[in-house]
């Protein structure tokens, strides 16, 4: 998925393309690390990511779709691991789930919803 003959630059834009050559991915690199905004693609040309890197780190709020261009999941990440507030979705695009991360673990309620958007199941992870 890199770009074809290209290394990564050490600092300034860099895009990443699929072997049929339609844009995989496209950022910035600072010190030799992905930093700042990126954008991930689906070979269709739809945002499949879009979120922040910081040394190479996933920081602050992500979101991933689907092929049908639905949400799939919503989070945040500090340090590169999953902190705070999370929401998946069904295919529907209708809310799956939704609870809280620390440190790359799921901690406290985490609220389940079944097809009709109610709420179906509470799980307790440990905190």
């Amino acid at each position: 998925m890199k770009a074809k003959g290209k290394a990564p630059p050490r600092d300034g834009p860099h895009k990443e393309f699929y072997a049929g050559g339609s844009l995989a991915a496209a950022g910035r690199y600072k010190e030799g690390k992905p930093h700042g905004p990126w954008k991930h693609y689906l070979k269709s040309g739809q945002v499949r990511a879009a979120g922040k890197l910081v040394g190479g780190k996933m920081e602050g709020p992500w979101q991933w779709y689907r092929e049908n261009g639905k949400p799939l999941q919503f989070g945040q990440f500090k340090g590169g691991k999953q902190a705070g507030t999370w929401k998946r979705f069904r295919k529907s695009g209708k809310l799956y789930d939704v609870g809280q991360y620390r440190d790359g673990k799921r901690v406290g309620q985490w609220k389940v919803f079944n097809d009709q958007g109610k709420l179906a199941q509470v799980k307790k992870f440990g905190n």
